[in-house]
């Protein structure tokens, strides 16, 4: 099946994208650091969402609309007082198929199942504001992520489909790490 398939083939950039942004994390230095540290988030997943518009349709993934998404992160942004006005440079993975779409959104979907321990985190650096995009589906986050594999393992019918998804997925890991790397050489 393509999870399980996926799931080791991104093992390595899934790593080096998490350590990055737990250093990031631990260097939140109250609400204007929490924001900033959120436009990334906002930048790479907006663009990321506008590479996979063309692919994830109502007939690819019905609830796609009422999941989670960049507009969250706005949303959190603006409730820690800041805005979207000046955004980091991001560069999106190239999509040309639906199961490339398939592999950039399980990078983003994926992102749900650690949001509760980055809450954690935050809470404990004293950020009790513009946590709706972490906190993800809450009680239904089980469920929401299931239903997401489901579709994943039902739009890869072959192998060389998985490769498309697995090389997206491993891109969009990569290139959402490169993000921050860019601010840390700026």
């Amino acid at each position: 099946m393509l999870s399980t398939k996926i799931k080791e083939a991104t093992k390595a950039p899934h790593q080096q994208l998490e350590g990055v942004v737990v250093r990031k994390l631990k260097a939140i230095n109250g609400d204007k650091d929490y924001a900033e540290f959120l436009k990334f988030f906002y930048a790479y997943f907006n663009a990321v969402e506008e590479a996979i518009k063309p692919y994830i349709t109502d007939a690819v993934l019905p609830d796609y609309k009422e999941r989670r998404n960049s507009g969250y992160i706005k949303a959190d942004i603006e409730a820690l007082g800041e805005s979207t006005d000046q955004l980091p440079e991001v560069e999106a993975p190239t999509i040309t198929t639906v199961q490339e779409a398939l592999g950039a959104l399980y990078v983003l979907e994926g992102s749900i199942m650690g949001g509760s321990i980055i809450v954690k985190m935050l809470e404990k650096l004293g950020i009790t504001r513009g946590l709706s995009f972490f906190s993800g589906y809450g009680a239904e986050t089980p469920q929401k992520w299931s239903i997401f594999v489901t579709v994943l393992n039902a739009h890869a019918k072959n192998e060389g489909e998985e490769n498309l998804a697995i090389k997206a997925a491993n891109n969009t890991f990569s290139l959402f790490g490169r993000t921050f790397e860019r601010e840390e050489v700026a």
